[in-house]
């Protein structure tokens, strides 16, 4: 089977390719039948050049384009130059609606690409939004964390305070209370020894009434 393929060139990672007619057992660069032209993908935009003629003349005979080369044949209008043929249109007729529609897929792919910068601008500008919410968000979430430890600390400064001037207030009190039992303690130690006394005389009686009677 004799197939339209691309025979690769160029060097490593810019390769340029020839579309090429060749036996379908050939190895990838091996034997060719006939050059068809040349596609370089790694320009911008990417460059096809393409012997349109030659290439209807082997589609016409049989030749099977690999799907590479279909798509790059499409993009170039020549399924469209070989159905206009088929149609018997003329060949002013056929290069008019070539170039009409080689042009539209260009603007298709401005308007295309024109799409896609809008769109991105527009994540863009929504992703922007998004982080100065977030920002705004973490800001307002900080502040009410450090009013909500000043009023912390304020209210524990203000209870130290407090603590402390009961403390001082509490003090003199503490030292009159102290005051006040001391008297009480030294009169308390005052009457120890009179009690004892008054134990020892109490005792001290019977045994002195004892002795009278014996004596008299």
């Amino acid at each position: 089977m004799v197939k339209i393929r691309l025979q690769r060139h160029g060097r490593k990672r810019l390769p340029y390719y020839h579309i090429v007619v060749a036996d379908s057992r050939s190895k990838r660069d091996g034997r060719i039948i006939e050059n068809l032209g040349r596609y370089s993908p790694t320009e911008q935009p990417a460059m096809v050049k393409v012997d349109a003629d030659r290439v209807v003349h082997w589609i016409n005979n049989g030749a099977q384009p690999t799907d590479t080369v279909r798509s790059i044949l499409k993009k170039e209008g020549v399924y469209l130059r070989m159905h206009l043929t088929r149609w018997g249109k003329s060949e002013e007729e056929i290069a008019t609606a070539v170039e009409e529609f080689k042009a539209g897929k260009e603007q298709k792919k401005s308007t295309s690409n024109s799409e896609r910068r809008e769109r991105l601008k527009r994540e863009e500008a929504e992703v922007a939004k998004l982080d100065a919410a977030a920002a705004a968000e973490a800001e307002k979430k900080a502040k009410e964390e450090a009013a909500a430890k000043a009023e912390a600390d304020k209210k524990a400064a203000e209870e130290a305070a407090a603590a402390e001037a009961e403390a001082k207030t509490e003090a003199p009190a503490k030292e009159e209370a102290k005051a006040e039992e001391a008297p009480a303690e030294d009169a308390k130690a005052d009457e120890a020894p009179a009690a004892e006394e008054v134990k020892a005389d109490e005792a001290k009686a019977p045994a002195d009434d004892a002795e009278e009677k014996k004596e008299a």
